[in-house]
């Protein structure tokens, strides 16, 4: 019986030509358009798991990268002359004060162009001064006096702006835009003479209602009545920034949040803290952090109105860089103070990043 399988199968196989290839004419079967070899071929075969006999897979060649297009390039080109100009007028000054915060620069090597070299002798001799850190210490005080004033009170002005109606609303607005757009300086005189112990508005309307004693009061005599005339400047100068801002960002706030805390009975304070300051986190951290940065670093207010007195009690960090430097004329003195007071700024810039990442990370957490 095996015998005669063999001779029937060697009977249907086809005779193959050179190379194991059918001959021509040979369609798979005993019979030109026959499918009986192909239907026996196919048993033959081997089979997948599928049912099916797989396919030879040939070898892929390695993808080539394609160049980057000049649409993607396009950004980094626009970027290119911002950058330029950061370098220029930012980045090689930096190097320059880092380099002469490095050396003993006086009145004598200017003039007669000297390069004495004291290695890090300012800084030792800077940290190692009680002045410095108390003037460290006035400078955090003062900045954060200064911002707790400008946040509170911007945003009750902003969260007014928003109750207002539009006549009112457009009246205010327009005094913010113009106490905000008038010059530091321009401001800072003008409050001279609103302070002035002889001719001073403030005193005149303290001596008509009754406090006959600030008749020829002296508000840049002491500390603490100098920092009071400058925190009043300051304040009313950021007020309008964080006021105006607060009420664009309350616009985004949808209506149907306030009506459903009202609707559970929640009032005025319950509607802010679970409503508003949830809403506007993201906006409270940046204002404060840029409100932190521009008190810290404020110097035509402090300067003009009375040149960090008296007797040196107002200044702040950028004031005795200034003092040490210019008018002491001890330049690498003062180049290391200002190296140092970017150290600090620099110290909050830190911490405020880390507070946005993990702001970043409870929002993603609760999503």
């Amino acid at each position: 019986m095996a015998a005669q399988l063999d001779d029937a199968v060697g009977k249907a196989a086809p005779q193959t030509g050179k190379g194991d290839v059918p001959p021509a004419g040979w369609d798979g079967g005993s019979r030109p358009g026959g499918r009986g070899g192909l239907r026996a071929l196919s048993r033959r075969a081997p089979r997948s798991p599928a049912g099916r006999t797989p396919a030879r897979r040939t070898p892929r060649s390695p993808a080539r990268r394609t160049p980057r297009s000049p649409a993607r390039r396009t950004p980094y080109l626009l970027l290119l002359p911002a950058l330029l100009a950061t370098t220029v007028f930012l980045g090689w000054p930096m190097v320059r004060n880092l380099l002469l915060s490095f050396q003993n620069l006086n009145m004598k090597e200017l003039i007669q162009h000297l390069t004495d070299w004291r290695g890090v002798g300012n800084y030792q001799e800077i940290l190692g001064s009680e002045q410095f850190w108390r003037v460290t210490l006035r400078t955090l005080v003062f900045t954060a006096v200064n911002v707790v004033l400008i946040m509170v009170l911007g945003v009750l002005i902003g969260l007014l702006l928003a109750r207002l109606g539009k006549k009112m609303r457009l009246t205010l607005s327009l005094a913010l835009v113009l106490a905000w757009a008038m010059p530091v300086i321009a401001a800072t005189t003008v409050f001279q003479w609103l302070f002035d112990s002889r001719y001073g508005v403030v005193n005149w309307l303290l001596d008509t209602a009754g406090w006959h004693a600030m008749a020829h009061y002296d508000w840049v005599g002491t500390q603490l009545s100098t920092f009071s005339v400058i925190t009043v400047l300051i304040v009313w100068q950021s007020l309008p920034f964080v006021a105006l801002n607060l009420y664009a960002a309350t616009t985004t706030i949808p209506r149907e949040l306030y009506e459903a805390a009202r609707m559970d009975g929640a009032g005025t304070w319950k509607v802010f803290t679970s409503v508003t300051f949830p809403f506007l986190k993201p906006f409270f951290l940046a204002t404060t952090f840029l409100e932190i940065i521009w008190v810290f670093k404020a110097f035509p207010q402090i300067f003009a109105i009375n040149q960090g007195g008296p007797d040196r009690l107002t200044e702040t960090l950028p004031i005795y860089a200034f003092t040490e430097g210019v008018g002491n004329l001890h330049f690498g003195m003062g180049a290391a103070i200002s190296l140092l007071t970017i150290v600090v700024l620099l110290a909050m810039t830190a911490y405020y990043l880390r507070l946005t990442l993990r702001q970043e990370r409870q929002e993603e957490n609760e999503l």
